[in-house]
């Protein structure tokens, strides 16, 4: 995807253009499966580039270590794929080391929760498993801990954000007793990455509260839906509003919390960032400390399944002199809610340094 952008051969470009619209912070992806093609051989020429970029633009990056790629040799569901990521998570954060001063951030394992559901019991992704997501989750959260250790080893101040997704699936109205207690099943386990990691949820993986530093929380159009129907649109009374969400996943493990992805096709982008905005600021007015939002993705690609052209970006793909046309009616939205909420956080600042001082 990176490639197909052309965001790695015009990446000092577009984390100027990110500048230019207010955004200092950005999510990229580390390509493992670039840097180790060979087992247990790094060649970070691929990634570099990008650190260097952010160097020089003042640009801070939380670097993405697995994004849905891994190297070609390596089986998702096995031993040597926790021992190889740690291994690499660690490769990569002396690169780092070396390059940068600033304490560094990664997301060490992206969508546990989604890639454990689409490889490993639906079939949707490589390796194409079925009724084996529960033992893939567990496994990637073994890797995951992994790489925060090996990446502490190297630098002890590194920062964590580990990200998924949050749903609210509907019963129903003719639901029975047992549907309702599978569905309610459902909605609890969207927070079963994160437990695991903290070592609430099957402590024998090795999860410790000191691994759950900062939570990430991707959320898109679809992420409510009826039980095996349609999914919801946040105008419909059966919708939960995301405020309510981001309050109980806040109160679920009181660490610091962000929207990591939140973003829609084609004309519905602005409406959709003002709605997100919309819940941030109605969440910090009751209390939830909301750090930030990723809009996600910031430039339009092709698409996953069959390589339409995507527009769900800021800007659209860019010709050969690196230009990129930037979709107006979403940057006059983002200009305005980045300055209602700035005034939204400064107030919150506030508040806080008065009840201190009180």
């Amino acid at each position: 995807m990176i490639a197909s952008t052309q965001h790695d051969r015009y990446v000092r470009e577009d984390y100027l253009r990110a500048q230019w619209a207010g955004m200092r912070t950005l999510r990229d992806g580390v390509r493992w499966h670039l840097i180790e093609s060979k087992p247990n051989r790094f060649d970070f020429s691929s990634v570099l580039p990008m650190i260097r970029a952010a160097r020089e633009t003042g640009t801070q990056v939380i670097w993405d270590l697995c994004h849905y790629g891994w190297p070609d040799d390596l089986h998702l569901l096995t031993p040597e794929f926790v021992h190889r990521f740690g291994v690499f998570a660690k490769s990569f954060a002396r690169v780092l080391a070396n390059e940068v001063d600033e304490p560094p951030y990664f997301t060490p394992m992206n969508e546990i929760s989604f890639i454990s559901w689409a490889a490993g019991e639906v079939g949707r992704l490589n390796p194409f498993l079925r009724n084996k997501g529960e033992q893939l989750k567990q496994h990637l959260v073994r890797a995951t801990i992994a790489a925060v250790e090996s990446i502490r080893d190297v630098v002890p101040n590194a920062r964590f954000v580990h990200v998924d997704p949050i749903i609210h699936i509907v019963p129903p109205r003719t639901a029975s007793p047992e549907l309702l207690k599978k569905i309610a099943g459902y909605n609890r386990a969207t927070f079963d990455g994160w437990a695991m990691i903290a070592g609430e949820l099957h402590p024998e993986l090795g999860g410790n509260p000191k691994y759950l530093d900062i939570i990430g929380a991707n959320y898109y159009v679809k992420n409510q839906w009826i039980h095996n129907n349609r999914h919801l649109e946040h105008t419909h009374p059966l919708y939960k509003p995301l405020w309510i969400l981001l309050r109980e996943l806040h109160q679920r493990f009181r660490r610091p919390l962000f929207i990591a992805e939140t973003g829609i096709e084609d004309h519905r982008r602005p409406e959709w960032f003002r709605y997100i905005c919309d819940e941030v600021d109605l969440a910090l007015r009751n209390g939830v400390p909301i750090e930030g939002i990723t809009l996600y993705p910031i430039v339009n690609h092709p698409g996953w399944d069959d390589e339409r052209h995507c527009h769900n970006g800021l800007w659209d793909y860019c010709n050969e002199s690196g230009h990129r046309e930037v979709y107006k009616p979403l940057a006059d939205e983002l200009a305005r809610q980045r300055m209602r909420l700035e005034t939204r956080y400064e107030q919150a600042d506030s508040l806080q340094r008065v009840e201190a001082f009180a």
